[in-house]
């Protein structure tokens, strides 16, 4: 009982983070599932694969509750979803599968080093060139490959690499979310099929898993996500968002810390 409770406040709290600024909340579901699964003595060596396969499938719901808020104010880019999501969609597949050739000690390290450069980027908050507009169709699509297959690999769906890439080419910043949160969805659904596919059958795995993807910890964490991200969607429209991207980069900063072992 006490697990379900953890998974559905994860779930609350990381889907008002993702409505609010665009990312899927695998940077916080995969380091508190590492250690939620730690502590119910999963087998090590697939920990941090599981934590990242069932990340990848929460952000699912997530990513369609979220669209939907955005799209509702008008602020999704469609047209670069549509050019970006073939490559996106490979590229996650690529990422899934590269995971598995890592062994759970190195994807973690990978995870808290890559989560303290994104805390450290988001305080640096450095402004993008004035003049500087989106590429064209085949640039978006390679751009879409290499972000889907970061976002696959470390279970962070698309927005944490999707945001400063659009805001980079000068898209407002509400925009750059909302595309951002419909990018996820394309990501999860690849990332979360190679993860499940890679991990079918493995010996070690906790019951009612299918792969790496954990469905009790899925359920509490998407139930809960799925309502509370609307609610950072609208949260987007209201609040400083530059002082809550500030207050979230110290949180990806002290969850990198403890992903690579420093203080715990």
């Amino acid at each position: 009982m006490w697990d379900i409770v953890a998974y559905l406040a994860l779930g609350a709290f990381t889907g008002v983070v993702a409505g609010l600024l665009g990312v899927g909340g695998g940077l916080i579901i995969v380091p508190v599932l590492v250690w939620l699964f730690t502590r119910q003595q999963v087998d090590s060596g697939i920990i941090t694969h599981l934590a990242i396969g069932t990340s990848l499938a929460t952000i699912i719901p997530t990513a369609i509750a979220s669209t939907l808020a955005h799209h509702r104010h008008g602020a999704v880019q469609w047209q670069v979803i549509r050019q970006m999501a073939p490559g996106v969609m490979l590229g996650a597949l690529a990422g899934a599968t590269l995971a598995e050739f890592m062994s759970a000690v190195m994807l973690r390290q990978v995870f808290g080093v890559f989560e303290i450069l994104m805390g450290l980027y988001l305080l640096m908050s450095l402004p993008p060139r004035p003049g500087r507009r989106l590429p064209g169709p085949a640039v978006l699509n390679t751009g879409g490959g290499m972000i889907g297959g970061v976002s696959a690999l470390l279970g962070i769906g698309g927005g944490t690499l999707m945001v400063p890439f659009m805001v980079w080419f000068n898209i407002h910043l509400r925009q750059a979310i909302a595309t951002a949160a419909a990018t996820g969805l394309p990501i999860a659904l690849a990332g979360t099929a190679g993860f499940m596919i890679h991990g079918w059958g493995h010996a070690a795995l906790p019951a009612f898993s299918s792969g790496y993807v954990h469905w009790p910890a899925f359920a509490g964490i998407a139930l809960a996500a799925f309502f509370t991200a609307r609610v950072g969607a609208w949260l987007t429209h209201r609040l400083p968002v530059k002082l809550v991207r500030r207050v979230f980069a110290l949180l990806l900063i002290g969850l990198g810390l403890r992903m690579i072992g420093v203080g715990g």
